[in-house]
């Protein structure tokens, strides 16, 4: 079965712009995202997806810069984007991949990947349903032809900027699997970047992690760094749980809030007396 990667990537972000172009030691964040899953054992091919907005030019240039083949197309339905860049190819199945994680190991990468290949008569498998692995370690992974019935049935917005909702919000549907960790870190462990706090942590981890020529250090390194460095852990707790959940809770129907929270600067004020 060929796997296809497929990494949604654009420079407008809307709480940090550009940080997929923001460095990590000596090279842009997005490459450094690359290099990682390239490591992968599994065979696959990956496209970056971005947008035609003239903005993400650069983000075609490191592609190019990582050797890894482009497709341009809507800024918001990603659900498109997706499956344009599956037409491109002729994958049997499709995995998404957010270009905010750059800190993902390679090893969690083969381990949902491979659970989908094991049991090929699932149409979705991932490690987010419920998640319990840290905040940015997102794999999912599902046959082409579950794809393309998302493309062409999904009509709520989340839906199409979502990607995969039309598909895990319907497990009567679908044949689902989820691959759970041993730990829950999902909701106190942030290693994925939205906004400067997260930047800074990951920063710093690449700075005392990274060696040149080295195979990319994996979660566990990661999480004993954070444990003697607490300093380093705190940068970003006040956003730990926060993701686009929170904004979609009225509409999703195998999420609940205790699966994300409302950072305070969202929180409205108690009306006054």
């Amino acid at each position: 079965m060929k796997v296809l990667v497929v990494v949604q990537a654009r420079t407008g972000s809307t709480r940090l712009p550009g940080k997929v172009l923001m460095p990590l030691a000596g090279k842009p964040l997005l490459v450094r995202m690359l290099e990682r899953l390239q490591a992968a054992r599994t065979p696959s091919q990956i496209i970056l997806a971005t947008t035609t907005a003239p903005s993400d030019d650069p983000v075609v240039e490191l592609a190019k810069q990582a050797g890894v083949a482009c497709v341009r197309g809507h800024p918001t339905d990603l659900l498109d984007r997706h499956i344009a860049a599956a037409r491109t190819t002729d994958c049997d199945a499709i995995s998404k991949i957010p270009s905010d994680c750059p800190l993902i190991d390679p090893a969690v990468v083969d381990r949902i990947l491979g659970a989908f290949l094991e049991d090929p008569s699932y149409d979705y498998v991932s490690n987010l349903h419920p998640a319990t692995w840290p905040d940015g370690y997102d794999v999912e992974v599902m046959r082409r032809d579950t794809l393309e019935t998302a493309w062409r049935e999904a009509k709520l917005p989340m839906e199409r900027e979502h990607t995969t909702p039309f598909i895990w919000e319907r497990p009567e549907r679908f044949k689902i699997r989820n691959v759970t960790w041993d730990r829950d870190l999902q909701m106190t462990h942030r290693l994925t970047i939205d906004y400067a706090e997260d930047y800074e942590l990951i920063r710093r981890v690449y700075d005392a992690l990274y060696v040149e020529g080295q195979p990319p250090f994996g979660l566990q390194a990661i999480l004993d760094y954070l444990e003697a460095h607490p300093e380093v852990f705190a940068l970003n707790q006040k956003f730990a749980g926060v993701n686009w959940y929170r904004h979609h809770l009225g509409e999703l129907k195998t999420v609940d809030a205790s699966q994300t929270r409302i950072p305070e600067h969202e929180r409205k004020a108690p009306p006054k007396a």
